[in-house]
């Protein structure tokens, strides 16, 4: 079963489906913007509950429910997922490619991401945008920038469902759709990681919208980690290690910088 997997999603057979026109040569490119746009969509929403509800000044602003909102994100990229996925004659599971054989190298590979690469990535990134933006090391923040506030309720769901379907969600996206079939349709690997990265880091800089320069901030911040992240799953072509080690961030996230209010 995990040989099936691992020849769905390889070169030769999306190839195949490519040249059959099973795969719209202009899909992968939308579906890098999928994402952002239902990041905006998403937060604008929770604007017009809270007009409807009418708290124009709540105890809780809106950018601090993203992680909770943030679920409508990935209810419309997997639907999006299974529809296209299902015109090529696959499954959305055989987009992760997983190989029972190398699980225990898997499990290690990703523990490695999350312990070396993450931290070295966004280091370096937050870095350099907090220079580049704030003209800073240490800049001042907008308020809810790291450490949210929300009610009881909000940070359980977060801690124990929002993490687990925003990973695997994120890596199927970005990495096990779109980024094999770019570099097949574009010819080029570096022009499918540069717009998957671009498209990735966009996504992030609306978590949560909250201003230009933040935004900007955030884009600068995670684009390191995306390009890193890419070049790990076209090197081993298996997309169990990146969604590991992707849970480890997530949750650390909510973990330290999501408390109670």
């Amino acid at each position: 079963m995990s040989v099936a997997f691992i020849i769905q999603n390889s070169e030769s057979e999306i190839s195949k489906r490519i040249e059959s026109g099973r795969i719209n040569k202009l899909i992968p490119f939308l579906i890098v913007l999928a994402r952002p746009a239902f990041a905006i969509i998403a937060q604008g929403l929770m604007v017009l509950l809270f007009i409807v509800l009418k708290q124009p000044s709540p105890k809780y602003p809106v950018t601090a429910w993203w992680t909770i909102y943030a679920t409508i994100i990935d209810i419309g990229c997997l639907l999006i997922l299974f529809l296209l996925v299902r015109r090529e004659g696959i499954r959305i599971t055989d987009l992760i490619s997983f190989n029972r054989q190398k699980i225990r190298a898997d499990i290690l590979l990703g523990f490695g991401i999350f312990i070396i690469i993450f931290p070295l990535a966004i280091g370096f990134g937050s870095n350099i945008a907090s220079l580049l933006v704030y003209g800073s090391f240490k800049p001042d923040l907008p308020s809810g920038s790291y450490i949210r506030l929300l009610p009881l309720w909000a940070v359980l769901y977060s801690r124990l469902v929002w993490w687990v379907i925003w990973s695997v969600t994120e890596e199927l996206t970005y990495q096990g759709y779109a980024l094999p079939r770019l570099q097949l349709i574009t010819g080029r690997t570096w022009v499918a990681v540069l717009w998957i990265g671009f498209g990735w880091a966009l996504q992030h800089s609306f978590l949560p919208l909250i201003n230009f320069h933040h935004a900007t901030w955030l884009f600068i911040t995670f684009f390191p980690l995306t390009i890193a992240l890419q070049l790990i799953y076209l090197k081993y072509r298996r997309l169990f290690p990146l969604i590991i080690a992707h849970w480890g961030m997530d949750f650390f996230s909510v973990i330290f910088l999501l408390k109670v209010g």
